[in-house]
């Protein structure tokens, strides 16, 4: 039992409770109890031995950080409730899942590559600017473009007086009145592919994220829910994120790939068998 006091939204987030965000929101709508009172404040630490209450519901224990690759489908939302009724990636998971979150969102109309981790001090760290890992992706537009339609966007622009760094954008080929980029970007602003292309007279037709920082895509079907090993997320982090694994199980070696739940309404699309954002996507795709 670890005796080392922790902020309680710090606490539960690594319990894979919730985001720490949220956590706070929780203790301001009286939903966390902490030995008996209702906790009223995210301004205390704690330990193990304190007795929490989550919801009425014991909160739980601290696990060792886990990792996971999924292939988000089209039509649903990366939130874990939705306002308005529509299905969440949570609804599509495999029933075995323990509680996860995803780090950062892929909007309902886009697809590919999230990663998903039951730890939220380690889901806030991938989710900052600071971070830099790239992300890729494979992008249908409208229309025929050349290499200098994109130079603007190479170049970084200002939509809205929003900023938007400087991305990669490759032209990779025509097909018919589309044509099929590589796009690759850092910073992950709120549907920030699109905006670049509508700001180059483009409308995307298509999103498939291929890659978030060293991790692919690959050849991962809609649902697909495959494990990363612990200790290949940790070499990835570096140094700086050493003091986020100090629960970890060094054994930690998953080799199972989880499937989607059965009998689920999906589309008949083939995933885009890339690891890399080189290879082409299948020409019967329309």
């Amino acid at each position: 039992m670890s005796q080392e006091p922790e902020r309680i939204a710090k606490f539960l987030a690594r319990a894979g409770v919730a985001s720490r965000r949220e956590i706070e929101r929780m203790i301001e709508a009286g939903r966390i109890t902490l030995n008996g009172e209702v906790l009223k404040t995210p301004a205390v630490k704690v330990t193990d031995a304190d007795n929490i209450i989550v919801d009425n519901k014991p909160a739980p224990t601290k696990q060792p950080p886990r990792f996971w690759r999924y292939y988000k489908p089209l039509g649903l939302v990366s939130t874990e409730r939705d306002e308005k009724g529509r299905k969440t990636i949570f609804d599509d998971l495999p029933e075995d899942m323990p509680r996860t979150m995803s780090v950062g969102r892929l909007d309902i109309n886009s697809e590919g590559l999230l990663l998903l981790t039951n730890d939220g001090g380690i889901k806030r760290k991938l989710e900052l600017p600071a971070t830099g890992w790239l992300r890729r992706y494979r992008v249908r537009v409208n229309g025929r473009p050349t290499d200098e339609t994109f130079e603007p966007l190479r170049q970084g622009v200002v939509i809205d007086r929003e900023v938007f760094a400087p991305m990669e954008v490759v032209l990779d080929r025509q097909q018919g009145a589309n044509a099929w980029l590589t796009v690759g970007l850092r910073e992950g602003k709120y549907r920030e592919v699109r905006r670049a292309m509508e700001h180059v007279g483009m409308k995307v037709n298509r999103l498939i994220r291929i890659s978030y920082g060293p991790f692919q895509l690959g050849d991962m079907e809609p649902g697909e829910v495959r494990s990363i090993p612990t200790r290949v997320f940790k070499e990835q982090l570096g140094p700086e994120g050493a003091d986020l694994f100090d629960a970890v199980d060094e054994n930690d070696k998953p080799k199972r790939t989880l499937k989607p739940r059965p009998n689920k309404s999906r589309g008949t699309r083939n995933s885009p068998r890339s690891d890399a954002g080189n290879k082409k996507p299948n020409k019967k795709r329309r």
